[in-house]
């Protein structure tokens, strides 16, 4: 009996996607996954016998092979592959962390510089065993990013709106990820920050400004109402040439996190990991609350949690301390 074809070319782009392949690679699958879906059976089993997938646009001499074995009723080697890496001991600590996670707290759509639509992200999230995502484009100010004017954010709550009529139970949650300007405001009104469900503050430009000062700018960011999580706090990149820390106090940053009940974000994404360990120990035994996030831009990404799990089990934290083993409503309330 043949094998799902077009949920073979998905489950191997979600899976590339989580190895952190490029982007074309990716696409590539889920091009293919979208000509297979758009063929009937029988037509696909006859250009599977005529040879003659590679006539059809999209469809490669890797993703030929791919669809021939599975409408043959097997599981693709290329997919067998990438599914037998050796998963790696994970203590059941951080494995019982990440089944308390109810939700993500920190994901992109390509609305800003995320690669895929706000659905394809929520309904690869619900296949994960989430109940929420909180949506958190990015704000304006980093143009880079595509981010949000107060225009285009609104509506993107109503498209939120219309996504969870159909999804429901499942939930997008609404949200941004704010950038924290050189005075420590926030980028976005404070009127549209009000009307969102969470918001993650981020500082993304002038990394290297000197220690007091971003410690100031810090200190105001968290100090802000509207900021209910601290984003990537030291801003560092551990991959490639990599990106130093920023330098702050963070006793103080942290203490006033624990103070004005703002999570510090445990960013699981491989080339962040952050905050370093030690600062994480710090945050953990100061009593902050926790946000264990992916900062996901594609679908495979929102698998990136066991990271952020691991660091947060070792450094000391409990399930207790992690707001997005809430549930959503319990979430809400909590940012309010």
């Amino acid at each position: 009996m043949p094998v799902d074809t077009a949920r073979v070319l998905d489950r191997i782009a979600f899976l590339l996607e989580r190895e952190s392949e490029p982007t074309y690679r990716v696409r590539a699958f889920r091009n293919a996954a979208a000509v297979v879906r758009g063929l009937g059976p029988d037509e696909l089993a006859g250009h599977v016998r005529a040879g003659t997938l590679r006539t059809l646009p999209g469809i490669g001499p890797v993703t030929a092979g791919i669809i021939a074995e599975a409408n043959a009723g097997e599981v693709p080697e290329y997919l067998r592959r990438l599914e037998a890496v050796e998963a790696r001991a994970v203590p059941d600590a951080a494995r019982a962390l990440r089944a308390a996670l109810r939700g993500d707290c920190h994901t992109h759509s390509d609305w800003s510089d995320g690669g895929s639509p706000i659905a394809e992200m929520a309904l690869a999230a619900r296949a994960l065993g989430h109940e929420y995502i909180v949506l958190t484009d990015h704000s304006p100010r980093l143009t880079v990013a595509r981010g949000l004017t107060e225009e285009r954010l609104r509506r993107q709550l109503d498209v939120v709106a219309e996504l969870n009529a159909t999804l429901a139970p499942f939930r997008i949650l609404t949200g941004i990820e704010v950038d924290v300007l050189e005075d420590g405001a926030l980028d976005q009104t404070p009127e549209l920050l009000g009307e969102l469900d969470l918001v993650v503050a981020s500082v993304h430009s002038k990394l290297r400004m000197p220690e007091p000062e971003m410690t100031r700018r810090m200190l105001t960011a968290v100090a802000n109402p509207h900021t209910n999580v601290l984003g990537h706090c030291t801003g560092r990149i551990v991959v490639g040439r990599g990106r130093p820390e920023s330098t702050f106090d963070h006793d103080a940053v942290f203490t006033a996190c624990r103070d004005h009940g703002v999570a510090v974000e445990v960013n699981s994404r491989p080339e962040r990991l952050d905050p370093p360990r030690r600062l994480l120990r710090a945050a953990v035994e100061l009593g902050c609350c926790l946000a264990v996030d992916t900062d996901a831009h594609a679908p495979g990404q929102l698998e990136w949690q066991m990271n952020g799990c691991l660091r947060a089990e070792e450094c000391g934290a409990t399930s207790s301390s992690v707001v997005n083993t809430m549930s959503a409503d319990e979430l809400i309330a909590w940012a309010r």
